[in-house]
């Protein structure tokens, strides 16, 4: 009677959490779009191991759906304030093209898993507001990392990325998915000229409640400064419009004493 090598038999409960696990990834990195509305976070266009250089030059943000946004530095400088957020779209514009039409992602429904993460995501007009580089677009709504949709059963091959070593993590005090990723051949960043993953390994973190990319670092000897971190402070916080113009909107307040200057 021949007995079975215990050592090597493989563990099916095992390879079928990494499974879920990869596959939880995969959804999580589709559902940024309807996780939140506005976010207000630090930025910087550097990987860390584990927390931030406090020298480090950082970006503080603030996110309001669709494309407002706000950048300062550390020291409060504004670098951007995006302007015309109200702005209607001529006739031309919208009978130009047929994704003239196309709604924002948070006014159509995904195909959600039982988790509620997004396993199919619908025709939209995403997109997300950009600063320095793709990497920061692409960090928001990292779907570049999994695709629209599972790939068939038949050509596991075709993912965007291969998964490995998928674990809970905390990231600066949240809960996020940190996993292992290779690009594949299948990879299509949004801005090829700044992909979130470099050929080779790289380390991701994905933010469990907004599904935003927080930290990307490659883990090849020959590019190990390559990556971005993020510092979520804030979800769905009420934002103002003036928060995103030039200048104010607001009215002169009546009830103040305006003073005239009358020269002799």
């Amino acid at each position: 009677m021949s007995t079975w090598d215990t050592r090597r038999r493989p563990d099916p409960e095992g390879s079928a959490a990494a499974a879920d696990l990869s596959t939880m990834f995969r959804n999580l990195c589709r559902s940024s779009p309807w996780k939140w509305q506005s976010l207000r976070f630090e930025y910087w266009d550097e990987p860390f191991s584990d927390v931030p250089d406090p020298a480090a030059p950082l970006v503080r943000a603030w996110l309001r759906r669709p494309g407002a946004l706000r950048l300062e530095t550390a020291d409060r400088l504004v670098l951007h304030s995006t302007t015309g957020i109200n702005d209607s779209k001529d006739g031309l514009y919208v009978s130009a093209t047929r994704k003239s039409w196309l709604l924002p992602p948070h006014l159509v429904a995904p195909v959600y898993d039982d988790g509620g993460l997004v396993r199919r995501r619908p025709e939209a007009a995403y997109g997300e507001p950009g600063f320095g580089n793709g990497r920061f677009s692409a960090a928001l709504d990292p779907v570049e990392l999994a695709g629209n949709a599972p790939v068939p059963i038949e050509f596991p091959g075709t993912n965007a990325v291969d998964i490995d070593a998928v674990r809970r993590v905390e990231h600066d005090g949240r809960p996020a998915l940190e996993a292992t990723v290779t690009p594949t051949a299948s990879y299509h960043p949004t801005d090829t000229a700044a992909p979130l993953c470099l050929p080779g390994s790289n380390r991701v973190r994905i933010d469990l409640e907004t599904g935003v990319c927080v930290a990307s670092q490659s883990m090849e000897a020959a590019t190990p400064d390559y990556g971005h971190w993020i510092r979520i402070l804030a979800v769905d916080e009420y934002m103002l419009d003036d928060l995103f113009v030039a200048e104010s909107m607001n009215l002169t307040d009546v009830r103040r004493h305006i003073s005239w200057d009358i020269r002799a």
